[in-house]
């Protein structure tokens, strides 16, 4: 007589949703910025939009809110570092970050002025250590685990014509990333970077008018087409939720295959 075997065990799918949890996004009012906080909001998570401009913010908070997710906006300059300790000391703390500010002045070294230096190495790098410090410090106060993204870049792991002041701040937040996993993986909080690929966006619209620039970006990107601000919001999700829940000190790539040769 036979019996019957019983049911394989099938591991359950981790989750991608955000429900219940608060995230925070510097240089939420355009470009990348705004793209991954509409789509942790649409993961359900409640999005606190960063950014100096208060009228961006609130046409990113009034879109997100009308397909249904939840945003409030805070006005900061993350590159102060007393206004960002004043601003984030206070409510309920963060589980999520993720840091998109960020800049870039193309150009030679040589022909790199300080000012250019000071600029982008405050918001590119300064900022995101001091948004950082702030969140992780109340993640830990709150006995509460966490997930912090900073959105690097494909130069943060290659060089690149005019891109010499660019990389040095993209590679110094990668170094970051992987010791703040080791710094904050006791505590259950991950340090992940996301690194994009040249995204065509309003803002790069006039760069990639230019045909040499454009054959330049696509002849290296293997996919052969330019990022979209679409394929950066599942990624953004998949490192904020339990689906990258054993992912730390890692750099998610979205470079459309750049860094692969």
């Amino acid at each position: 007589m036979s019996t019957a075997s019983s049911p394989l065990s099938l591991p359950a799918l981790p989750s991608f949703s955000l429900d219940g949890r608060r995230a925070l996004v510097t240089g939420a009012g355009r470009g990348i910025g705004a793209a991954a906080a509409a789509a942790l909001a649409q993961a359900g998570a409640m999005v606190t939009l960063a950014a100096r401009s208060e009228d961006e913010l609130q046409a990113v908070a009034a879109a997100i809110e009308e397909r249904g997710g939840r945003a409030t906006v805070l006005p900061l300059d993350v590159t102060d570092a007393g206004a960002v300790h004043a601003r984030l000391a206070q409510g309920e703390p963060f589980d999520i970050l993720v840091n998109s500010a960020g800049t870039n002045r193309p150009a030679l070294l040589a022909d790199t002025a300080d000012e250019d230096i000071d600029a982008v190495t405050a918001l590119n790098l300064k900022a995101t250590l001091y948004v950082t410090r702030e969140v992780s410090r109340r993640m830990i106060a709150a006995g509460r685990a966490g997930s912090i993204v900073t959105v690097s870049s494909q130069m943060g792991h290659v060089g690149g014509p005019r891109r010499t002041l660019y990389c040095a701040t993209k590679h110094a937040v990668e170094g970051m990333t992987k010791a703040l996993a080791w710094e904050l993986g006791p505590q259950g909080i991950r340090v992940n970077t996301l690194c994009p690929t040249f995204i065509e966006t309003a803002m790069t619209a006039d760069m990639f008018g230019d045909p040499c620039f454009r054959e330049f970006v696509t002849s290296r990107i293997a996919l052969g087409r330019l990022g979209q601000l679409s394929d950066i919001m599942g990624a953004v999700v998949f490192l904020a939720s339990d689906a990258s829940a054993m992912v730390t000190g890692s750099a998610l790539m979205v470079d459309g295959g750049w860094t692969a040769v």
